[in-house]
C-alpha cells in the first residue's frame, strides 16, 4: 500500500513546518533577549556597586546600595550596607578615641613644658630627635637643635660618654653661668630601639645653697678648734698637777673629760679635712711604714675601747710589707674602721683584723660579726654625710668612711665593703706594693 501525497497536502505540510520553525525561532529570540537584559541588569548592578565601594573608600559612609529585584543580589546589597554602617560606627568611635587621645596628649604636653627640667630624646649616635621647649633658653634660640649632636651643646666632666651619665655634672656652653646635672636612660620600647632619654636639671640654686652650708660648717668647725685645743691643754695642766694635787675621783673625772675632748677634736679634724679634700685634694706626707707594726700599735690603742663592749680585737698576720704611706692618715683610716666594728658588732664577739698579700697588693681587712649593712644601704656607706648611726641611735656625722675612702684612694689603693645583714660586715683595704 502506498501513501499518495497530493500537491495540496504537501503545501499544508510545508506551511505547518514553517510555522513550527518560526515558533522555535521566536522562542529562541525571546530567550536571547531575556538573557541580554539580565546580563545588562547585572552589569549595571556591579557598576553601581563599584561606585558605592569607591565612594566608601574615600570616606563617604552615608552611601548605600539600593534594593534589587533579584533575591540573591538584594542579599548582597543588604550585607554591603550593614558593612558600611559598621564602618560608620567604628569611625565615630575612632574619632571620639582620637579626640580623647588628643586631649590627653595636650595635657601631657602642658605638664612636660611646665617642668623646670629639660628632656631630650637622643638616637644611638647621640643626635637630638626631640626636646622640650625649655631646652631653647639653655642651648640658645639661634642654634639648630633637631638632628644636631648633643655634644655640640654640652660638655661632660672628664669626657664621660653621654650614655653613662647618671646625675653627673655637665657644662652647657650657652649657659656658662649656671650649673647643671644630667642623666641618660635607654628607652625600653620595640618601636624606639636604641633611643635614649636625657634629663638635664638646673642645680644652680641647689649648689649655691650647698656651698653656703658647707662654708658655714667649715668656718664653724675651724672656729671651734681653738677653744677645744685650749681646753685640752688646760686638762693636761690639771692632770700634771700644776694647779695642785688631785684626788683619785678628780683625776678619773678629768681623764674622762680629756677622752671626750679628744673625740670632739678628732671630729672637728675630720670635718675640716673633708673640706680640704673637696677644695684642694688629699695631701699626703709619706714615709716607710711596716704594716704589721702600724696595725699592732692601733690594736693596742683600741683594745681598751673594745673591752668596754666586751669585744676582743684579734690581729691575724699572714704576710708583712713595708710601704710608703702617710702614717697619720692611714692610722686614722684603720682606727675609724675598728671603731665602726666596735660600735656595730655584737658584744662578746671577736673583731678580726687581717694582713696578707694577694696579687702584688697588701690587703688589710676589718671584720665584725654584728648588725651588718642592708642591701639598700651598702652602696651608700661611703657617701658624704651618710651614717647608720641614726638607725641605731648613735652619734655620727657619716664623714668617717667618706674620708677613709678618700685617704686610701690618695694612696692609689681602694676601700670596699661586704656585708650580710645580722651576720657580718667586712671592710677591705687594698694597697699596691
Amino acid at each position: 500500500m502506498y501513501l499518495h501525497i497530493t500537491n495540496s497536502n504537501l503545501c499544508i505540510l510545508l506551511i505547518l513546518i514553517i510555522i513550527t520553525l518560526l515558533g522555535v525561532i521566536n522562542h529562541l529570540l525571546n530567550k536571547i533577549n531575556q538573557s541580554q537584559n539580565k546580563h545588562n541588569d547585572i552589569s549595571d548592578y556591579v557598576s553601581n556597586l563599584i561606585n558605592i565601594i569607591n565612594s566608601v573608600r574615600y570616606g563617604n559612609l552615608i552611601a548605600r546600595v539600593g534594593k534589587h529585584s533579584n533575591k540573591d543580589l538584594n542579599e548582597v546589597s543588604k550585607c554591603i550596607n550593614r558593612m558600611i554602617e559598621t564602618l560608620n560606627d567604628r569611625e565615630k568611635m575612632i574619632v571620639e578615641y582620637q579626640g580623647e587621645l588628643r586631649r590627653k596628649n595636650d595635657f601631657l604636653q602642658v605638664i612636660i613644658n611646665s617642668l623646670t627640667d629639660c628632656i631630650l630624646v637622643l638616637d644611638e649616635n647621640d643626635k637630638i630627635i626631640q626636646y622640650t621647649k625649655n631646652v631653647i633658653q639653655w642651648f640658645g634660640e639661634n642654634k639648630k637643635i633637631i638632628n644636631s649632636n648633643i655634644l655640640k651643646h654640652i660638655r661632660t666632666i672628664d669626657e664621660k660618654p653621654i650614655k653613662e651619665l647618671n646625675d653627673d655634672e655637665i657644662f652647657i656652653e650657652n649657659s656658662s653661668d649656671k650649673r647643671f646635672t644630667a642623666s641618660v636612660t635607654k628607652l625600653d620600647s620595640i618601636e624606639h630601639k636604641n633611643t635614649y632619654m636625657m634629663i638635664i636639671k638646673d642645680v644652680t640654686n641647689q649648689k649655691e645653697i650647698e656651698t653656703l652650708k658647707e662654708d658655714f660648717v667649715a668656718t664653724l668647725t675651724h672656729d671651734l678648734k681653738v677653744p677645744i685645743i685650749a681646753e685640752s691643754n688646760m686638762l693636761n695642766f690639771l692632770l700634771s698637777g700644776k694647779f695642785g694635787e688631785l684626788t683619785s675621783k678628780q683625776q678619773e673625772a678629768i681623764e674622762n673629760m680629756k677622752k671626750s675632748n679628744n673625740e670632739l677634736l678628732e671630729l672637728v679634724h675630720i670635718v675640716l679635712d673633708t673640706y680640704k679634700v673637696r677644695d684642694s685634694g688629699m695631701e699626703l706626707f709619706k714615709q716607710p711604714v711596716v704594716l704589721s707594726k702600724l696595725i699592732t700599735e692601733i690594736v693596742d690603742e683600741m683594745q681598751p675601747i673594745a673591752e668596754v663592749s666586751k669585744n676582743n680585737l684579734v690581729f691575724k698576720l699572714q704576710n708583712d710589707n713595708e710601704l710608703l704611706l702617710d702614717k697619720f692618715q692611714m692610722k686614722r683610716v684603720l682606727k675609724n674602721l675598728i671603731q665602726n666594728a666596735i660600735s656595730y658588732g655584737k658584744i662578746n664577739t671577736d673583731i678580726e683584723i687581717k694582713l696578707f698579700e694577694r696579687d702584688k697588693n697588701a690587703i688589710i681587712t676589718v671584720k665584725d660579726y654584728g648588725k651588718g649593712i642592708s642591701k639598700d644601704d651598702i652602696s651608700k656607706v661611703f657617701n658624704k654625710y651618710f651614717s647608720a648611726s641614726k638607725k641605731f641611735r648613735k652619734i655620727g656625722t657619716g664623714l668617717g668612711l667618706y674620708l677613709s675612702k678618700e685617704i686610701v684612694e690618695a694612696h692609689k689603693g681602694c676601700l670596699v665593703v661586704q656585708s650580710e645583714e645580722n651576720k657580718y660586715t667586712e671592710f677591705c683595704i687594698t694597697l699596691p706594693l
